[in-house]
């Protein structure tokens, strides 16, 4: 069982978008049972809201389930829970560092690191670019599950 937690800032625009595409795809693969995936933000300025709009948005847009998420802010005590922090951008990283006390087990990566063309996902609340996030957020799922696959930790269908 691979756990994944997906984080950007306040949870409800690029980590939720992360967290619902990537259980998409791993359901369509048939290998949803290999994971626990969630999402959270290293603030609490958004603490129980709702996904933001224009990510339902996309979400609708590009047909792609969600629940009734509502936004939490990573917790030091995540850490030994989780064995993947995917952090949007540098920013987020810097500040899950801080939250986290620190990546002694080194769990906490970049999300487009995994990706031929390492990048921030710029965050669509300052850009409104929802679709190139959108697209960003797939490349990068495309990129976790074939790591994941490539380093046997997981396995899957033929």
């Amino acid at each position: 069982m691979v756990k994944i937690m997906f984080v950007c800032h306040g949870n409800i625009c690029r980590s939720p978008l992360a967290e619902f595409v990537f259980k998409k795809m791993v359901r369509d693969r048939g290998i949803a049972d290999q994971f626990v995936i969630n999402s959270s933000g290293t603030s609490n300025e958004e603490e129980n809201n709702p996904i933001y709009r224009r990510i339902v948005d996309t979400l609708n847009k590009y047909e792609i389930p969600f629940d009734d998420h509502r936004a939490t802010q990573l917790k030091k005590s995540d850490y030994p829970e989780y064995d993947y922090f995917i952090g949007m951008d540098k920013w987020n990283i810097s500040n899950m560092l801080r939250v986290l006390g620190g990546d002694p087990e080194e769990k906490v990566v970049r999300f487009l690191d995994f990706s031929d063309v390492p990048r921030d996902i710029t965050d669509p609340w300052y850009s409104r670019k929802f679709d190139v996030c959108y697209e960003d957020v797939v490349e990068g799922c495309e990129f976790l599950i074939e790591h994941l696959a490539n380093t046997g930790r997981i396995t899957l269908p033929k």
